[in-house]
Parts: structure tokens; sequence; C-alpha cells
């Protein structure tokens, strides 16, 4: 009877061993016929700290870029633009020094030469200079202003809406993005973003990586910097929630900034969860 108890468990083993394999391969054939392609896992964190999966309540996601494919769908929005007006326009070169201007103007703002602005204000003084710089003046006001809410509209990554909901079945999720939050509520609303809340350095007035921003999301979430997992394909945003005492979870995204470009890897294992995928984050993280 004994022997037999033990080879019915050795049995039940046997199957949740092959059920999480299946899993595992579901998840991973679905991406790849979005068109994703899958890298091997970087990290084998959530195995070496189960710990560290109990005590993270919260995760707090980077938006442009780790969430959405910001490039891709400003050069989607341009070329519709080039076919109603009939424009010649290298819209990838125009996504990029769009988004070149980024950094600049919050620290405009960080350094006191502008009060607080809000990121749609940002990327609007950045687009009137590139009208001029890329001969866009046949464009009228309404029709700037629906360009620069172009911003609200940025498409998920394949793999996000549904990694989002398995994430969200065990944890709170929320953004943590230099967004103001009428942009990401409305991006939300347009990619079908399952956020828990919509929390923005726009809530603490003071713009990523100034420690505030990390600060101020925790104290939102009636959580210590400890209990939250910062998520981002960037890595200086993770380092600079490290330093607060977050959590973080780097998500490598290859196409971000376009095909052919370097991808940054963590082969030091510098942050505590590494991730191909959202999918993949979920399954790390018991999700």
């Amino acid at each position: 009877m004994i022997q037999d108890k033990a080879n019915k468990r050795l049995g039940i083993l046997a199957l949740q061993g092959h059920d999480l394999k299946r899993r595992q391969f579901i998840s991973k054939s679905l991406l790849l016929g979005c068109g994703l392609v899958i890298l091997p896992t970087l990290s084998h964190a959530a195995e070496s700290s189960p710990n560290l999966n109990g005590s993270i309540k919260a995760l707090t996601f980077d938006v442009f870029g780790t969430v959405v494919d910001w490039r891709g769908s400003i050069i989607r929005e341009g070329q519709l633009i080039s076919t109603r007006k009939g424009l010649a326009i290298d819209w990838g070169e125009f996504a990029d020094r769009w988004r070149a201007g980024y950094g600049p103007a919050m620290n405009r703002v960080r350094t006191g030469e502008l009060p607080w602005t809000k990121i749609d204000d940002l990327h609007r003084m950045i687009l009137d200079d590139l009208v001029v710089e890329f001969g866009l003046t046949g464009l009228s006001e309404a029709e700037l202003q629906d360009l620069n809410l172009a911003w609200h509209r940025l498409s998920p990554w394949p793999d996000v809406v549904a990694g989002l909901y398995r994430l969200k079945s065990r944890y709170v999720i929320t953004t943590l993005s230099n967004g103001n939050v009428s942009l990401l509520t409305n991006m939300a609303k347009n990619a079908g973003l399952p956020w828990d809340a919509v929390l923005s350095a726009e809530l603490a007035g003071h713009y990523k990586p100034d420690p505030a921003a990390y600060l101020k999301a925790a104290e939102l979430l009636s959580l210590s910097p400890q209990e939250v997992l910062m998520v981002a394909a960037h890595p200086s945003d993770l380092r600079a929630a490290a330093r607060t005492g977050m959590r973080t979870a780097y998500v490598m995204r290859p196409l971000e900034r376009g095909p052919g470009r370097n991808v940054v890897r963590d082969e030091d294992g510098e942050f505590d969860f590494n991730a191909t995928s959202f999918l993949d984050l979920a399954e790390q993280l018991g999700a």
C-alpha cells in the first residue's frame, strides 16, 4: 500500500510538471504567432528567491517602450498624414527626433528653467520645432493637436495585454510613467490595458528618475518600496527605482528603437528579475 501511494504521488508530480511545460509552450506559441521573437530567459531569480515573490504586493510599470511601441505607433500616425497630405517624410527619423527631445525637455523642468509642465505640453513644444525642421507647415492647428495626441493612442507590444491580465490575477498592477494622468488613462482606454490604477510622475511633481516619483507611487499604494516591483525596459529607470528600495524587473524590448539596434542584456544579474515578455515575467512570478 505504501508503495502504491508513492507511485501515485510520483504520477501526480509528473503530471504537474507536464502541465507546467505545456503552459509555457502555449504562452511561447502565442507570442510566436504574433511575430514576437522569444529570447532565452536571462535569469533564474524567481527560482533562487522564492521569498522575494512573497514580499511583492504590487507591480509598477514604465510605459513608453516597456508597455507600448511608441516608435511604431508614431510612424503609423505619420504615414496616415502622408497619405492624406501627400507628404514625403521619413517618419522613423521623425519619431526618433520627437522622442529624443523628451529627456532634455524634462530636464528643463527638473532644473527649474520651466515650471512643472506635463508631458503633453512638452511633447507639443518639441513637435513645434519638428514642424519647421521637417516641413510640416501645411498642417492646421487642429491637425497638429491631433498629431500631438498620437501619444495617447500608442499600441501595446503583442504580449502585453495577456501578460498584464495574468499579473493582475495575483498582484496590483499600475503605471509609473512620466506621462501625465490623462495621457495614460486615454492610452489604457484605447489599448485595453487593464491597470488597477494609473500613477504618474505628475502626482509627485517630479519626473523619473527623481526618487520622489518612485516613493510617491509606493506611498499612494500604501506600501513600502520593498513591496513594489518596478518593471521597465530601461536599466536607468530600474537603477533609480532600486536606489529607493524598490525591487526591479527588466523586460527586454529589442525593437523599441527599431530593428538593428543593440539590445542591453543584464548579464551580471543586476536586477531581481529578467524577462523576455510580460508572459515570461508572469511565469516567473507565479501568476
